[in-house]
């Protein structure tokens, strides 16, 4: 299915005065202007372009390549400020527009923003918005401490780095983590340190260390010295259960078990486990 603010790969119908109209199985047609039109380019070739809107809010096709793309973030420059917000350069001919509802803070000349960049289905448009956490889940279900992760860089704040967890999750590089230079906008991999209450991430750049399962390790050897060594909890139980019960995920208690089976301090049996 075709979708304004993603690359599509569509077919070249026909060529007229003002470009070639691209289609696509299903009766989708679209103008790519005479602009971006080569010499070798000919009827029933596959090309790979960007929608968006024209000046008109018609869907037009371009071969350039925009700084961002639907549901993605990005740091943009403002290159004009008028009475319906400001316009945003993100390497397309018509600018991006921010309006005044979806800014932080009025937009100056020249600065720079982070930007998500969604489709309104009313009005059929893309719409830019530096109002970023409205766009960041508000819960964390998918992660576990330890897991890799795919990392937008944000601010610098007093704290460290923000970052953009997977396109959407709240996240931060502590300064004493921050083990390598980091650009605004870059992207790169980190790994889950810790998962906070609020549903914010703290990451590091590096793998997380034996050291942190260890303590895992220790806190469920507490929880049995602490209830006569014996614990009806075990790598059966219901994930809510182990996280209200011993403060860890599913997958860290499974690996903090693994742990302490193979230094013979547990036996695990099939309802129970038992320090040994």
């Amino acid at each position: 299915m075709v979708q304004i603010g993603e690359y599509n790969e569509l077919k070249i119908d026909r060529f007229t005065s003002v470009g070639a109209f691209l289609t696509d199985d299903e009766g989708f047609e679209v103008l790519l202007p005479n602009k971006y039109l080569e010499d070798n380019m000919e009827l029933e070739q596959t090309l790979k372009v960007f929608l968006y809107n024209d000046s008109e809010d018609r869907p037009v096709a371009t071969t350039e390549t925009p700084y961002v793309t639907l549901n993605n973030f990005a740091f943009l420059r403002v290159k004009e400020t008028t009475d319906f917000g400001a316009f945003m350069d993100w390497g397309l001919e018509k600018d991006l527009l921010i309006p005044f509802k979806e800014q932080t803070a009025k937009m100056k000349e020249d600065g720079v923003y982070l930007i998500h960049l969604s489709f309104d289905e009313q009005t059929k448009r893309l719409v830019g918005s530096a109002k970023i956490n409205q766009f960041l889940s508000k819960e964390i279900e998918d992660l576990e401490i330890g897991d890799k992760v795919d990392l937008f860089i944000g601010d610098v704040t007093d704290l460290g780095r923000k970052v953009i967890v997977n396109n959407k999750y709240n996240g931060l590089i502590f300064r004493d983590r921050l083990i390598k230079p980091l650009r605004d906008g870059e992207r790169t991999e980190g790994y889950v340190e810790n998962i906070r209450e609020d549903a914010k991430l703290d990451i590091s750049l590096a793998p997380i260390g034996v050291e942190r399962f260890d303590e895992f390790s220790n806190t469920v050897l507490d929880y049995l010295e602490a209830h006569g060594g014996q614990m009806e909890i075990t790598d059966k139980s219901n994930p809510d259960i182990i996280r209200a019960r011993l403060g860890m995920s599913k997958k860290s208690f499974k690996k903090a078990l693994g742990n302490l089976y193979k230094k013979k301090k547990v036996l695990l049996e099939k309802d129970k486990v038992t320090l040994v």
